[in-house]
Protein backbone atom coordinates (compact mmCIF):
# COMPACT_ATOMS: atom_id res chain seq x y z
CA UNK A 1 0.00 0.00 0.00
CA UNK A 2 1.69 3.64 -0.99
CA UNK A 3 0.96 6.54 1.23
CA UNK A 4 0.33 10.19 0.23
CA UNK A 5 3.10 12.44 1.40
CA UNK A 6 2.85 16.19 1.97
CA UNK A 7 5.95 17.46 1.53
CA UNK A 8 6.41 20.93 1.80
CA UNK A 9 8.62 24.12 2.48
CA UNK A 10 7.55 26.60 4.92
CA UNK A 11 8.96 29.87 7.12
CA UNK A 12 9.52 29.62 10.57
CA UNK A 13 6.28 31.46 11.19
CA UNK A 14 4.34 29.10 8.78
CA UNK A 15 3.89 30.38 5.76
CA UNK A 16 4.51 28.95 2.24
CA UNK A 17 4.79 31.97 0.51
CA UNK A 18 5.18 35.60 1.25
CA UNK A 19 2.79 38.73 1.43
CA UNK A 20 3.13 38.85 -2.39
CA UNK A 21 3.12 36.01 -3.16
CA UNK A 22 7.10 35.50 -3.00
CA UNK A 23 9.03 31.98 -2.77
CA UNK A 24 12.66 33.22 -2.97
CA UNK A 25 13.62 32.13 0.21
CA UNK A 26 13.86 28.65 0.58
CA UNK A 27 17.68 27.71 1.02
CA UNK A 28 17.94 24.58 -1.35
CA UNK A 29 21.87 23.64 -0.27
CA UNK A 30 23.52 20.02 -0.90
CA UNK A 31 21.81 17.62 1.43
CA UNK A 32 18.52 19.21 1.37
CA UNK A 33 18.69 18.61 -2.62
CA UNK A 34 20.23 15.24 -2.11
CA UNK A 35 17.30 14.51 0.43
CA UNK A 36 14.76 15.93 -1.87
CA UNK A 37 15.83 13.72 -4.81
CA UNK A 38 15.72 10.85 -2.70
CA UNK A 39 11.90 11.49 -1.66
CA UNK A 40 10.91 12.05 -5.11
CA UNK A 41 13.04 9.76 -6.91
CA UNK A 42 12.10 6.19 -7.70
CA UNK A 43 8.05 5.74 -8.96
CA UNK A 44 6.82 8.29 -6.84
CA UNK A 45 3.38 10.22 -8.26
CA UNK A 46 3.82 14.20 -8.04
CA UNK A 47 1.05 15.88 -6.77
CA UNK A 48 0.24 19.42 -7.31
CA UNK A 49 -3.19 21.56 -7.10
CA UNK A 50 -4.07 23.54 -10.18
CA UNK A 51 -1.88 26.59 -9.14
CA UNK A 52 1.31 25.04 -8.16
CA UNK A 53 1.13 22.66 -11.03
CA UNK A 54 0.99 25.60 -13.21
CA UNK A 55 3.78 27.12 -11.73
CA UNK A 56 6.25 23.99 -12.02
CA UNK A 57 4.94 23.49 -15.43
CA UNK A 58 6.37 26.77 -16.07
CA UNK A 59 9.73 25.92 -15.37
CA UNK A 60 10.44 22.67 -14.81
CA UNK A 61 10.33 21.64 -18.25
CA UNK A 62 12.66 24.03 -19.29
CA UNK A 63 14.52 24.36 -16.37
CA UNK A 64 18.13 24.22 -17.79
CA UNK A 65 17.63 27.56 -20.17
CA UNK A 66 16.67 29.63 -16.59
CA UNK A 67 19.38 27.94 -13.82
CA UNK A 68 22.44 26.20 -13.67
CA UNK A 69 21.71 25.90 -9.81
CA UNK A 70 22.74 21.43 -9.02
CA UNK A 71 19.86 21.26 -7.81
CA UNK A 72 17.55 22.71 -10.35
CA UNK A 73 20.15 20.68 -13.11
CA UNK A 74 18.88 17.54 -11.39
CA UNK A 75 15.44 17.55 -10.50
CA UNK A 76 14.33 18.99 -13.93
CA UNK A 77 14.36 15.46 -15.93
CA UNK A 78 13.24 13.77 -12.61
CA UNK A 79 9.91 16.59 -12.87
CA UNK A 80 9.53 15.84 -16.26
CA UNK A 81 9.51 12.13 -16.45
CA UNK A 82 7.76 11.39 -13.27
CA UNK A 83 3.84 10.53 -13.72
CA UNK A 84 1.96 13.28 -12.26
CA UNK A 85 -1.72 14.21 -10.89
CA UNK A 86 -2.80 17.59 -10.53
CA UNK A 87 -6.54 17.94 -8.82
CA UNK A 88 -8.57 20.96 -10.70
CA UNK A 89 -11.80 22.12 -10.91
CA UNK A 90 -10.89 24.22 -13.53
CA UNK A 91 -8.14 22.55 -16.14
CA UNK A 92 -9.44 20.15 -18.21
CA UNK A 93 -6.40 19.04 -19.49
CA UNK A 94 -2.19 19.37 -18.86
CA UNK A 95 0.92 18.31 -20.37
CA UNK A 96 4.12 16.27 -18.88
CA UNK A 97 2.63 12.55 -17.96
CA UNK A 98 -0.14 14.61 -16.21
CA UNK A 99 -3.86 13.25 -14.96
CA UNK A 100 -5.74 15.94 -14.33
CA UNK A 101 -8.41 15.06 -11.52
CA UNK A 102 -11.64 16.76 -10.92
CA UNK A 103 -13.93 14.33 -9.09
CA UNK A 104 -14.04 11.72 -6.25
CA UNK A 105 -10.11 13.01 -5.49
CA UNK A 106 -9.92 11.29 -2.59
CA UNK A 107 -11.06 7.93 -3.96
CA UNK A 108 -8.90 8.64 -7.49
CA UNK A 109 -6.05 9.20 -4.75
CA UNK A 110 -6.97 6.06 -2.47
CA UNK A 111 -6.60 3.81 -5.75
CA UNK A 112 -3.24 4.77 -6.80
CA UNK A 113 -1.78 3.99 -2.69
CA UNK A 114 -4.01 1.08 -3.30
CA UNK A 115 -1.70 0.08 -6.50
CA UNK A 116 1.46 0.26 -4.41
CA UNK A 117 2.25 3.80 -5.34
CA UNK A 118 3.42 6.83 -2.54
CA UNK A 119 2.32 10.08 -3.74
CA UNK A 120 4.07 13.03 -2.98
CA UNK A 121 1.81 15.85 -2.81
CA UNK A 122 3.93 19.29 -3.02
CA UNK A 123 3.03 22.75 -1.13
CA UNK A 124 -0.45 24.56 -1.81
CA UNK A 125 -2.30 25.29 1.08
CA UNK A 126 -5.63 24.78 -0.34
CA UNK A 127 -5.11 20.71 -1.82
CA UNK A 128 -3.10 20.26 1.38
CA UNK A 129 -5.77 21.62 3.69
CA UNK A 130 -8.96 19.72 1.46
CA UNK A 131 -6.87 16.26 2.03
CA UNK A 132 -5.61 16.90 5.65
CA UNK A 133 -9.34 17.51 6.50
CA UNK A 134 -9.88 14.27 4.48
CA UNK A 135 -7.46 12.17 6.14
CA UNK A 136 -6.13 11.24 3.24
CA UNK A 137 -2.70 12.68 4.00
CA UNK A 138 -0.54 9.82 5.37
CA UNK A 139 2.66 11.89 6.36
CA UNK A 140 4.30 15.13 6.29
CA UNK A 141 7.54 16.43 6.15
CA UNK A 142 7.77 20.17 6.57
CA UNK A 143 11.01 22.17 6.15
CA UNK A 144 11.07 25.00 8.41
CA UNK A 145 13.77 27.35 6.43
CA UNK A 146 15.17 30.56 8.96
CA UNK A 147 13.30 33.40 7.49
CA UNK A 148 10.52 35.44 8.71
CA UNK A 149 8.16 36.22 6.18
CA UNK A 150 5.45 37.69 8.53
CA UNK A 151 2.23 37.00 6.21
CA UNK A 152 1.54 35.25 2.90
CA UNK A 153 -0.03 31.99 2.85
CA UNK A 154 -0.11 29.34 5.82
CA UNK A 155 0.43 26.13 5.53
CA UNK A 156 -2.83 24.68 6.01
CA UNK A 157 -6.07 27.19 5.92
CA UNK A 158 -7.63 27.09 9.51
CA UNK A 159 -10.00 24.43 9.36
CA UNK A 160 -11.51 23.65 13.10
CA UNK A 161 -10.06 20.28 12.33
CA UNK A 162 -7.92 19.11 15.30
CA UNK A 163 -5.43 15.65 14.69
CA UNK A 164 -3.32 14.40 17.11
CA UNK A 165 -0.05 13.28 14.68
CA UNK A 166 3.50 11.60 16.06
CA UNK A 167 6.40 12.29 15.58
CA UNK A 168 8.30 10.40 13.16
CA UNK A 169 12.22 12.10 12.45
CA UNK A 170 14.09 15.29 12.75
CA UNK A 171 16.57 16.10 10.51
CA UNK A 172 18.47 19.29 9.99
CA UNK A 173 20.07 20.13 6.52
CA UNK A 174 22.96 22.17 5.33
CA UNK A 175 23.29 23.71 9.25
CA UNK A 176 20.02 25.13 8.41
CA UNK A 177 16.66 24.07 7.27
CA UNK A 178 14.87 21.57 9.77
CA UNK A 179 12.65 18.60 8.64
CA UNK A 180 9.50 17.61 10.86
CA UNK A 181 8.72 14.26 9.93
CA UNK A 182 4.82 13.46 11.28
CA UNK A 183 2.42 10.72 10.56
CA UNK A 184 -0.88 10.16 11.98
CA UNK A 185 -0.80 8.88 15.63
CA UNK A 186 -2.86 6.27 15.84
CA UNK A 187 -6.09 6.49 17.86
Amino acid sequence: MGKLIHFVHQSLDGYIEGPNGEFDWPSMGPELSAYSHELTGGDKVFLYGRVVFELMASYWPNAEEHSQHPHDLAFAPVWRAADKVVVSHTLEKADWNTRVVNDNVVAELAAIKAAGRDLVLFGGSELASYLTEQGAVDEYRIFVHPVLLSGGRPVLRKSGLRRRLELVETRTFDGTVTMLRHRLAES
